[in-house]
């Protein structure tokens, strides 16, 4: 092997939530956001040319100019999100490059939607940046320990987000074209690597005691972090074995020379499908002629190298998945991907008390190079690399613990991603920093996407309890989708008023106005019932709100039209219920109309412009800045388009501060009611198109009880 290089300076490990000295910790996470910044930026200066800036790595994702902005305008949206400071640095940066990020959905990744920002112009807001937060950091409210609602902790949500994004950022550089890359000296590969497969050691299984295994973060853990650690579940696993190294490019090319990407009997349904689509004949990173072992090279960050056969292969889900079918049939065992809790069984005996693994025998953190190392580089225990060097593939797919409980300043990190379709990835790879890291960190990706992940495969007869289309226990969820798709009425014999749907009737009111055809948009659409019944009279409906949950919840019921949920029945007693599209007469033609996407409507894409038609259904008592969405929303209006609000003006100083309510207050020493605001408001823009008329709403707390609004609803048209 070649000689030892000397250790780079490694990033900090992520920051201890308690202390007895403000001060200090304040040092602290001053300290930890800059260097998080710097690093950040300096991954950035990898790239050669223009081109490599605004090209797409893979279809799947923004081209790079879009993270670059995005973790910085992260930290403004979320310190606004938490009202932790009033005012935005760029409205439209902090629009453009605030949403995007993985292939969910209700992302938009339309290249025609973006002018996106120069180079120079997103470096010079990254330091406007830089220096709010540091500002920021100086003079916030600070009290140990640091927990979910101390404005230190949406702080360190940035950092540790734009630590994440160091990571995913560094794969897409991978994927760029060579001659859009070029080599830094803080990210160097690692020289150490046997040019020929003979020369690599044999992997090996050894055994792992079973037992019963508590899963979960406790609430008292002194790191930060993400929602989906926290909760609990109760395991009980038997004994099993696990290869003593991560698999090799040597072991690995076994499978390919077998010809495993041209059998389908190795492969899932989705798997082979995946693997047709992309035409695959080898990893993603490997370079060459599959077949002729000398031709073969591997990508690392900004070069390629002899293919090092010591190293990690590096492969997405569905490869890793093939691999030990294959390496099953061989073998006669039953060899497999591990699940969470067999990976957490395993890793146990590494983890220190709080959840540091150690770093000096770990490829973790860029302490030793910006590149894997050979799979028996790096001891740790009997095994190798069980932290570290690159992410291990599980075949469990992410959901949420027993009590798990979504941050409120951050409803998308995690339950966008409770879908069956993204499997976690566990123990980190060279470049993993903070809470990535850690022995509690939780991460999952779609299975046919890359990271800096391989695998390590078990021996094991465990299986997994499944749940397929589980029903959904979060209750703003389910109250959603009660009052929108429900019928309390007929229940509990309410008045005749109550009877029908008020976004049935927003609908019908709407078409009264504008003729059949053109162009809707919905802000604030919940889980969608309004935007499916715009599309019965418009041709195109894009429904938009700032929750993720909900978009999600109405993109799922775009696609399998029902939907299981559980409300309340009474203490813990739940009520399990289902909706149907098709029972309220919402069908294929309607719902092929209707675009779900996640957006801030005080702080709008401009693609969202050319309506005939605007609703917004009891959104403006919960913003921050009513006026300014009216006034703003009124411009993304065609002329003669209409604007059809809802409002019970149920203004409350918790959600917008009072200066910003529309009205129920004095002005002048006059009463302002918010409908005349509202008039005075739109006046320069609208006419009016009839008397506000009354609107019953209606929210349920449990089977048996409801709470009811009485909303106004207005009509304008656009002069």
């Amino acid at each position: 092997m070649s000689p030892e290089l000397p250790v780079l300076a490694p990033l900090s490990p992520t920051l201890d939530l308690n202390g007895d000295d403000v001060a200090t910790k304040r040092r602290e996470i001053r300290d930890y956001f800059i260097e998080t910044f710097e690093r950040y930026e300096s991954l950035f200066r990898c790239l050669a040319c223009p081109e490599a800036w605004y090209q797409k790595a893979i279809p799947l994702r923004h081209p790079l100019i879009f993270y670059y902005g995005h973790t910085a305008a992260f930290f403004i949206n979320k310190l606004l999100a938490g009202r932790f400071i009033t005012k935005r640095i760029d409205p439209r940066i902090e629009s453009m490059v605030a949403i995007g990020v993985d292939e969910m959905s209700w992302d938009d990744l339309n290249d025609s939607h973006y002018d996106w920002p120069s180079v120079e112009a997103l470096a010079d807001y990254r330091q406007q940046v830089r220096t709010r937060l540091l500002e920021f950091i100086d003079t916030m409210p600070l009290s140990l320990p640091i927990d979910w609602h101390s404005p230190a902790w949406a702080v360190l949500m940035g950092i540790e987000h734009e630590r994440i994004h160091l990571e995913t950022s560094s794969v897409l550089i991978r994927q760029l074209p060579l001659a859009h890359v070029q080599r830094q000296p803080q990210w160097p590969v690692c020289p150490q690597r046997r040019q020929l497969r003979a020369e690599v050691p044999t992997n090996s299984l050894i055994s792992v005691p079973g037992g019963e295994l508590r899963l979960g973060k406790p609430q008292a853990d002194t790191t930060y972090g993400w929602d989906n650690e926290y909760g609990q579940r109760k395991v009980t696993l038997p004994p099993f074995q696990a290869s003593r190294m991560l698999v090799s490019n040597a072991e690995y090319y076994q499978f390919v020379l077998a010809g495993g990407y041209q059998q389908a009997q190795w492969w899932s349904e989705e798997g082979w499908r995946w693997c047709q689509f992309a035409q695959a004949r080898m990893p993603t990173f490997w370079v060459g002629d599959p077949q002729v072992e000398n031709t073969l090279q591997l990508r690392t960050l900004c070069q390629q190298i002899t293919m090092p056969w010591d190293w990690p292969v590096e492969v997405n889900q569905l490869e890793a998945a093939a691999f030990c079918s294959w390496k099953a049939a061989q073998t006669g065992l039953n060899i497999t991907l591990p699940t969470e809790a067999e990976w957490c069984q395993l890793a146990s005996q590494l983890a220190g008390p709080e959840g540091e693994w150690p770093q000096h025998a770990a490829n973790l953190n860029l302490a030793h190079w910006a590149s894997s190392c050979p799979v028996d580089r790096m001891a740790q225990g009997d095994f190798y690399d069980l932290a570290g060097n690159v992410w291990q593939w599980t075949r469990t797919p992410i959901d949420g613990y027993d009590g798990f409980a979504i941050h409120p300043l951050y409803d998308d990190f995690s339950t966008p991603t409770f879908d069956g379709r993204h499997d976690l990835i566990k123990g980190g790879s060279w470049v993993s920093s903070g809470n990535l890291a850690i022995r509690h960190s939780r991460y999952a990706f779609r299975r046919h996407f890359f990271q800096h992940a391989g695998l390590r495969y078990l021996v094991s007869d465990y299986q997994e309890n499944a749940t397929v289309n589980p029903y959904v226990a979060d209750l703003p969820v389910a109250q959603a989708l009660e009052s929108q798709y429900g019928a309390p009425a007929a229940e509990l014999a309410l008045p005749e008023a109550a009877t029908i749907n008020p976004w049935v009737t927003l609908a019908a009111l709407a078409a009264r106005h504008q003729p059949a055809g053109g162009r809707a948009l919905e802000m604030g659409c919940g889980v969608g019932r309004g935007s499916f019944e715009l599309a019965r009279y418009f041709a195109h409906v894009d429904g938009v709100d700032f929750s993720a949950r909900f978009i999600d919840v109405a993109l799922m019921l775009a696609r399998q039209d029902r939907f299981r949920y559980a409300l309340p029945l009474e203490g813990a007693l739940p009520d399990y219920r289902e909706t149907q599209l098709s029972c309220h007469g919402i069908g294929a033609e309607q719902i092929a109309r209707v675009h779900f996407s996640q957006g801030d409507p005080c702080n709008l894409k401009p693609v969202y412009q050319g309506y005939d038609l605007v609703l917004a259904v009891n959104l403006l008592e919960q913003l921050r800045e009513p006026a300014r969405f009216v006034s703003e929303i009124v411009q993304r209006l065609n002329r003669g388009g209409v604007l059809l609000l809802s409002s019970a003006y149920q203004w409350q100083e918790a959600i917008t501060p009072p200066e910003n309510w529309l009205g129920g207050r004095r002005e002048n020493g006059e009463a302002l009611g918010s409908y005349q605001a509202l008039q005075r408001l739109l006046a320069p823009y609208c006419d009016e198109l009839a008397a506000p008329q009354a609107l019953l709403f209606w929210r349920r707390d449990n089977a048996r009880h409801l709470h009811a609004l009485r909303s106004e609803v207005t009509c304008w048209r656009r002069r």
